[in-house]
């Protein structure tokens, strides 16, 4: 008995996947600083809360499905942290709902800096499981809304009505590209 060795395959896979997620998690480099976007100033996120409908956005995997009624609804919880429910319909008009929470990013404890995780709970301790959402423009009587992510992979012009106005969403496209992100992708 002088060796101690995990002999259980599935907990050795785990601590293995545990170690590399450590030492390869998304941590924020000084190449990413040097291009990091600017958010809204004092985002107040008691009156963010609420649903909002996708107006447009920059295609991902995990809304291939959406056709349709596109729509996130947010919840401030008891312990700060954000309900999330992401809603649509596909082709058939089937209802596709993903149930999340939002928490402040702890590299810079600003609620327009926020990171959201669809993983399960007991995923949470891994970085990679939650996604950067940045607030970079709102209006003034948060009616509409710019989001997007660092990496300029992701981004939602985002609207309290399934409508927005012809000249803010032109604005809110411009502020995109103005951002670095491709407006060109950009899908209704």
């Amino acid at each position: 008995m002088g060796k101690s060795s995990v002999r259980n395959p599935s907990l050795k896979k785990l601590f293995s996947f545990f170690l590399i997620s450590l030492f390869f998690g998304n941590p924020i480099t000084n190449a990413e600083d040097e291009n990091l976007l600017d958010t809204v100033v004092d985002l107040d996120l008691n009156r963010y809360v609420g649903v909002w409908h996708q107006i447009a956005y920059i295609p991902n995997r995990f809304q291939k499905m959406c056709e349709k009624d596109t729509r996130a609804k947010y919840e401030v919880l008891g312990d700060g942290r954000i309900k999330v429910v992401n809603s649509c319909r596909d082709a058939d008009t089937n209802l596709h709902i993903a149930k999340g929470i939002a928490r402040l990013n702890a590299a810079y404890r600003d609620p327009a800096r926020l990171q959201v995780r669809f993983a399960p709970a007991w995923l949470s301790f891994l970085p990679f499981v939650w996604g950067d959402y940045w607030v970079l423009d709102i209006d003034a009587d948060y009616n509409s809304v710019l989001v997007g992510s660092p990496d300029r992979q992701y981004l939602w012009l985002l609207a309290r009505s399934p409508e927005l106005a012809k000249d803010r969403e032109i604005g809110l496209r411009q502020k995109a590209s103005a951002l670095g992100f491709d407006v060109t992708k950009l899908s209704e």
